[in-house]
């Protein structure tokens, strides 16, 4: 359900947007082939991640997490022919050992073995598949440019059609879904439909909904501008620093559960970890962000956090697999 409100706004957006000549025809015309494979990901990977964190402890999801940035590197080294100094993968490192001590810290229950295996696999998974999302993100971005001749697309068209085919594909794989959640096909609507009522605050589950529809509201108001930021961030450089600046929102998550909030009940106490895991996690992004002085006269081209990139024909830095795709085309 939520996610018609994302699909709905986001489009509302996109239409306000080309009638203020924002969008044009030409960004509405680039391949739906990308768009479809970004909501495919997109909800798998909401799907698995979903039924994964049903059975997952808090403390081992924000560990298994860590595999996303791992993904990252992996894949945009494969298809975006991005070479990453020491001091870059050393630095990625830090900040996945910084989050880990964020969390594990504070937790003295629910290891990883507790829920059993397959449901830890299930989540890795689940980060393998955001990973490829985003890098899949950042090739429509590159290929964009080409083909708007050095124009770039706008955000809100991956947006609204990334979130349009994802909605589509969930609704396609519910009755799988529904078996992976843990609920009954047959029992499906009734679920939906508890889920209206809860959300909408209504009938018998308005005793059981406490702040709804104010908190669901302001989840999807949150979470809209932090996808978009995200997206933006990814836009202007890489899905590796999206992936970064995100993981820094783990401690400070955290400190906002110690502050007495509405809605949160007791305020917990930080982590005893908490101040140490922090500043692993800054020094490695510092550490990510460090150029070291080049003596080359003829430096290797980067993005714009220093990632190395192949240089193609023509001296184009343009990733590997649009070299490729170029090089398919002249035959």
């Amino acid at each position: 359900m939520f996610k018609m409100w994302y699909v709905i706004v986001y489009f509302s957006i996109l239409y306000l947007r080309y009638q203020a000549g924002k969008v044009t025809d030409e960004m509405l015309s680039l391949p739906k082939s990308p768009l479809i494979a970004i909501g495919l990901l997109e909800a798998l990977a909401a799907a698995s991640g979903m039924a994964a964190g049903a059975i997952l402890s808090g403390a081992a999801i924000p560990v298994l997490s860590q595999s996303f940035l791992v993904w990252q590197l992996v894949l945009s080294y494969i298809f975006l022919g991005r070479r990453y100094r020491f001091n870059q993968l050393f630095g990625c490192f830090l900040v996945a050992v910084g989050v880990i001590i964020t969390v594990a810290s504070g937790s003295g229950t629910g290891s990883l073995m507790e829920a059993g295996i397959f449901w830890s696999i299930l989540m890795i998974i689940s980060f393998l598949l955001q990973a490829a999302d985003t890098v899949l993100k950042e090739t429509i971005f590159l290929d964009a440019a080409q083909r708007l001749k050095g124009g770039t697309v706008d955000l809100f068209v991956i947006n609204s059609y990334g979130s349009a085919y994802q909605a589509a594909f969930i609704c396609i794989l519910l009755p799988f879904l529904s078996n992976l959640w843990g609920i009954p096909f047959g029992q499906l609507l009734n679920y939906l439909k508890d889920g209206a009522a809860c959300f909408l605050n209504v009938g018998a589950m308005s005793n059981r909904c406490n702040g709804a529809p104010l908190l669901p509201v302001l989840f999807v108001i949150v979470n809209m501008g932090f996808n978009i930021s995200l997206l933006h961030l990814l836009k202007i450089s890489s899905a590796v620093v999206s992936c970064l600046a995100s993981t820094l929102s783990v401690p400070i998550s955290v400190y906002f559960f110690t502050l007495p909030l509405p809605y949160l009940g007791v305020a917990t106490s930080l982590p005893p970890g908490f101040v140490a895991g922090t500043i692993v996690l800054v020094v490695g992004l510092l550490i990510y962000i460090w150029r070291p002085s080049n003596s080359s006269s003829n430096p290797s081209p980067t993005d714009d956090f220093g990632a190395e990139r192949i240089r193609g024909n023509n001296g184009c830095t343009c990733p590997v697999f649009f070299k490729k795709m170029r090089k398919k085309a002249a035959y």
